[in-house]
């Protein structure tokens, strides 16, 4: 498979979400990706466990405010940015970049004293992807203005 290169922040979208060109930060430090998330909660739905969960914060230009409801999670003990553990809850979905689409695991986490909503980790990473740190959003096709 031949390996795209991104840079530090890349646009993304995550199409079963609704989320289309989205902000990410690269992160080879982290090894799992990561996704704002404040309000989530775990219930039981017609006797079989659902997590539903509301991405972003409304002050997020993309934040519609729509809950996401998933079978398929499961919970992840990580350790967050200061070195602490905490136990999140561990999501798949769908993620493009370079007409390519594939299936990637986000933890839920609050972000909000982040910069990034989003963080590409080295799992999502990992076989697809070189990081060229002094290029930005190089998954994003431009249209260059003729001269």
């Amino acid at each position: 498979m031949k390996k795209h290169v991104i840079g530090r922040r890349e646009k993304i979208s995550l199409p079963e979400w609704g989320l289309r060109v989205i902000s990410a930060k690269v992160d080879t430090g982290a090894y799992t990706n990561a996704i704002h998330c404040k309000w989530v909660e775990e219930k039981e739905v017609e006797g079989q466990r659902v997590l539903e969960f509301k991405l972003l914060s409304p002050e997020h230009r993309l934040y519609s405010g729509k809950v996401v409801r998933t079978k398929r999670y499961t919970q992840k003990k990580v350790k967050n940015s200061f070195g602490n553990a905490e136990l999140r809850y561990k999501v798949t979905t769908k993620v493009a970049m370079f007409d390519e689409t594939f299936d990637v695991e986000f933890t839920l986490s609050d972000r909000s004293k982040m910069r990034n909503a989003l963080l590409l980790g080295r799992k999502m990473l990992r076989g697809k992807f070189l990081v060229d740190v002094d290029q930005t959003n190089l998954s994003k096709k431009y249209k260059v203005a003729k001269q």
